[in-house]
């Protein structure tokens, strides 16, 4: 028996949305707002998420869940290409870890449409 979920779960990975598809969804679920004005919004947020993250902060979204920036050391990597050793530098990564609510959200089993 094949899983409803699972045929869902490869559209999502087959798919992205970009920042300026984000824009215009929430412009189209909010007529009333001005385009230029949901896109400063939406900057502002990521720009203040990415300034709390270099100070090292934690930016947690309650319901969805939370972003954190994991400090990885210098070592020595290799080329694939060539195989080649090649010093990799000191440098910070960004860390999600979803939400409860989010998870549950996400993998709800869905209702059988009549």
């Amino acid at each position: 028996m094949v899983d409803p979920l699972d045929e869902d779960r490869s559209d999502l990975q087959a798919s992205s949305m970009l920042k300026s598809e984000l824009v215009k969804r929430i412009t189209a679920q909010n007529p009333h707002l001005f385009e230029r004005d949901v896109e400063k919004v939406v900057n502002a947020i990521f720009d203040e998420m990415v300034e709390a993250l270099r100070r090292g902060d934690r930016v947690e979204l309650r319901g969805f869940g939370a972003f954190s920036a994991k400090l990885r050391e210098a070592h020595q990597g290799r080329n694939p290409k060539t195989g080649a050793s090649v010093a990799v530098a000191k440098k910070a990564v960004p860390f999600f870890k979803t939400g409860k609510e989010m998870r549950a959200r996400l993998n709800r089993e869905t209702l059988p449409s009549d």
